[in-house]
């Protein structure tokens, strides 16, 4: 499955985006989708995940209650809206795709990832 990660861009500190990852090629409704980001110098790190049909996500602490991530299995689609944004959100952001059906946190169980979108939360 190719993915195909958008929505990024330059915003001020409490401001708001929506990224949006739209996959390509195999049935998007069989596969568990995560968020990752990766900030200048630092590692990769989980952000969020759904599972296939949407009814299960899970996220990390330092987004937890301002960033939400959802699905449409129609248009192929998974969203992460980002609401209160701080500096330290800084980062490209990449979708993935994992065979699991349940939410998957590690990075290790996706297989399939997207080419990222840069995200600068300005203070």
């Amino acid at each position: 499955v190719q993915l195909q990660a958008s929505g990024g861009g330059l915003v001020q500190a409490g401001g708001s985006l929506r990224l949006a990852c739209t996959a390509f090629g195999r049935t998007f409704s069989s596969y568990s989708m995560g968020w990752f980001r990766q900030a200048p110098g630092k590692e990769r790190e989980f952000v969020a995940a759904i599972n296939w049909s949407g009814g299960s996500t899970v996220y990390a602490d330092s987004v937890k209650g301002r960033f939400t991530i959802s699905r449409d299995n129609a248009e192929n689609t998974v969203y992460l809206q980002m609401n209160s944004l701080k500096p330290e959100d800084t980062a490209v952001y990449y979708c993935a795709a994992s065979p699991q059906p349940r939410t998957v946190v590690p990075g290790t169980f996706y297989n399939y990832w997207g080419q990222g979108t840069l995200v600068t939360v300005s203070s």
